[in-house]
């Protein structure tokens, strides 16, 4: 699914225009994002955690050239942990 037939979904759904979907579609992205990105998390009970993690500095190898070592710096890796009734019902 992309996010043109997301949309129409959450259209049929809410019994909201497309515009106003994809408005509400465009905040909810919007907030999480700066929500992650200012260290903290958003919980939706039932469905699932979104927060950021951090990743130590590593050593990889070149996918070009494996013999030869790269360093891989430290980030931030957001992170989707799925709820009880998400997992639930996908495995249904």
């Amino acid at each position: 699914m992309n996010k043109s037939e997301l949309l129409s979904k959450m259209s049929e759904k809410s019994n909201l225009t497309k515009v106003e979907s994809e408005r509400a579609l465009n905040a909810f992205i919007e907030t999480v994002t700066e929500t992650l990105a200012a260290g903290d998390k958003v919980q939706l009970v039932g469905f699932g955690t979104f927060e950021s993690r951090a990743r130590k500095a590593r050593e990889g190898r070149n996918p070009r050239n494996p013999e030869q070592k790269i360093q891989i710096p430290a980030s931030n890796a957001p992170v989707f942990k799925a709820g009880k009734s998400l997992k639930e019902a996908v495995n249904k």
